[in-house]
Formats: structure tokens, sequence, C-alpha cells
């Protein structure tokens, strides 16, 4: 049963150019989500002065230049990344001069340079609750609610999107722990049926409802809705967790949709590859290679090990408070919406850069 719509960013936007998402509570408390809009997201990257300045307010420290938003006279490409030796190490305390970045293969001028462990965070917690979890979710949701308690700090903030035959949001942005929690306890397994309307508008247009093949885990639309209707209205280091075995049936997106969306929203993914071997094939781990590798992050297999699963979100949270930040003016000032390969380099040394592999290069009205 549908309640009145919240007022919030979720909120249907009227117009003729542009439809966003419609939001609902069921009875249960969570809120099914069902994807109406183009399949395109305002980008953190390139962005002029008039862009960054948004409205996200998580400091009273007005007198102070603001670590949320980059405030510059041209358009800017902004990069974190982290670096590390061949052992996997974090390689902190290296500076502007260690670094060549590529666009397209051409060299580029760093405008700006900053290791940044306190610039405040954006988390996205999805949690697959699809029927394959039943036996590892109590584990998820317990050590999921500890990393957040870790790693949130004032100016941070997260939210919790479940999914399975829909697409839940359990908890919209908060500070509050104990709210993350509540919602991640709300999760349950759900292999029920899942209406047809409101399905998502693809690249092509809308994408049908009836599928091949049964709806049950919904992952890859959950990527797209967290990406395109949270992340991409948020501002600075912006990264999504995943929880899941990585098999996605029953999406009306496809994974390079979801990559997109992660990409123009400049979210950094993470997947925790849980499994329980009841169920898991083995499928969909190269897709979860490649959307964590796109967007800058990494897929880490933990099996059905609570040790495992606290260890990988260690790692994560680590990673996410050592991010170097780089930015640089684009060399191509042609914003024709198309994709640009980014690549940064170490000067010497045997480093790792572990960094998104792009950006979407979108003007003023293409949004």
């Amino acid at each position: 049963m549908l309640i009145p719509q919240l007022e919030s960013k979720w909120s249907v936007v009227a117009g003729v150019l542009a439809t966003a998402f419609v939001l609902t509570m069921m009875a249960a408390g969570a809120r099914p989500l069902s994807a109406q809009t183009p399949p395109h997201a305002a980008s953190n990257a390139p962005q002029s002065d008039s862009d960054v300045s948004h409205p996200v307010d998580r400091s009273q420290d007005q007198d102070q230049e603001s670590t949320e938003t980059l405030k510059v006279n041209v358009e800017v490409v902004q990069l974190f990344f982290n670096v590390k030796d061949k052992h996997g190490a974090l390689i902190p305390h290296l500076n502007k001069t260690d670094f060549d970045i590529f666009e397209d293969s051409k060299q580029q001028t760093i405008k700006y340079f900053k290791a940044e462990t306190d610039l405040p965070l954006t988390l996205g917690i999805m949690i697959d609750t699809s029927g394959s979890q039943l036996r590892v979710l109590d584990m998820e949701k317990e050590v999921g609610a500890s990393f957040l308690e870790n790693i949130l700090r004032k100016k941070d903030e997260a939210f919790v999107i479940s999914f399975d035959v829909d697409v839940n949001l359990m908890q919209d942005f908060t500070n509050s722990a104990n709210k993350l929690r509540h919602a991640l306890n709300e999760a349950k397994i759900n292999t029920g049926g899942v209406g047809c309307s409101g399905g998502p508008i693809g690249p092509q247009g809308p994408i049908p409802c009836s599928s091949s093949g049964p709806r049950g885990t919904a992952l890859y639309d959950a990527v797209y809705l967290a990406s395109h209707d949270e992340l991409s209205h948020e501002v600075g280091r912006k990264a999504m967790i995943l929880l899941t075995d990585g098999e996605d049936q029953g999406s009306r997106l496809k994974i390079k949709d979801a990559i997109e969306a992660a990409q123009k929203a400049d979210t950094i993914c993470y997947v925790l590859l849980i499994e329980d071997k009841q169920f898991h094939y083995g499928y969909g781990e190269g897709e979860m290679k490649k959307l964590t590798q796109e967007t800058g992050g990494r897929m880490i297999a933990v099996g059905n090990k609570v040790e495992k699963l606290r260890k990988a979100f260690d790692e994560i949270a680590e990673e996410l408070r050592s991010q170097y930040d780089l930015g640089y003016t684009s060399s191509n000032a042609n914003r024709d919406g198309g994709f640009r390969k980014v690549e940064v380099k170490p000067k010497q040394g045997d480093y790792k850069i572990q960094a998104r592999s792009g950006y979407y290069a979108v003007g003023k009205g293409q949004e």
C-alpha cells in the first residue's frame, strides 16, 4: 500500500524534459524505488565555479575555506585516488611532483594536489537481500553497522539501500549510526514478485519489464539508482559498498549502465563478495571486478567468514581515509558528453594507482 510521497530529493520533479524517481514507502518501513529518469547524472567533473557551489552544508565553519567544494574560475576535473606498493600497502606523503596526469593519452597540467584524509565522506551501503543471502545476511548487518559506527565522523553521511526483486531505500542520508544500524536490521530476505510499472529509462528508451529470465536480484538497477538519484547530487568524496554475491538476476538495466551512472556521479564502488556456497555458482565476479576497477574501487572476496568481512571493511576504511585529491583543467574544452580516459602515472617507483578510469565531459544543459 502506498502512502503520500516524501518531501525529499527523491520526490517527483514535474516537467517535460526530466522525470525524477518516484519514492514511496511500504508498510514495513522500506521505500521501494522505481526509475523513470534518463540514464545520466550531473557529474562532479568537470565543473565550473557556479556548478560546484552545491547546497550541501555539513559544517558551521563558514569563515574557513570550504573543503567540501572546489571553487575555481575554470572547469576542472577532480580525481580521488590511492597509491599502493607492490605488496598492496598504501603509500602516504607523496606530492604533486611525484605524478603525471593524462587524459586520452595527452598529458595535462596538475592545478592542485593534496593528500586528503579528512574531507567529508558520503557513503552508500548496498545490501543484497535476495534468497541467496539467507544464511549470511545477519553477518552482513552486524559487521556493516559496526563499520559505519567506526568510520563516520561529524561531517560524514551515509544511506542504506537493500536490493532483491525490488530496490528499497531503507535509510536516507544521515550521520546517525543508530539510524543506519536500525535500517540494516530492518532489511529482510525477499524472494517475492514485483510489479511491472515504473521501469528505468535506458539508453534506447524505456526498458521492458518482461526481461528474459527470472527477476530475483536487481543489483545493476540498485547501483544505477543509488548513483543517479542519491550520490549524483552530493559533492566531495563518495563511495558505494555492495555486500552481495555479485550475481544479478533480472535487472532491467545492464552492467554498463550501472558503471556509467557511478562514473557520472563520481562514485567509487567497492564490492564485498559474500557467498553462501549452497547458492553461489561463480557467476557475476567478472562484472563486479569491472564495476570496481572502472570506478576506482576494489572487489574483495570474503566468502562467508565474518573475520574476512571485518578485515575487508577495515581495508576500505583505510583507503577512504588515505586518498590523494588531484585536479586539472582539461586541454580538451569540448563538452560533448563523451567519455574521457584518465590515467595517473607515478614518475618513479613501482607504485600501483587505484583510481577511476575516466569521466564524462558533460557541459551545462546536458545534465
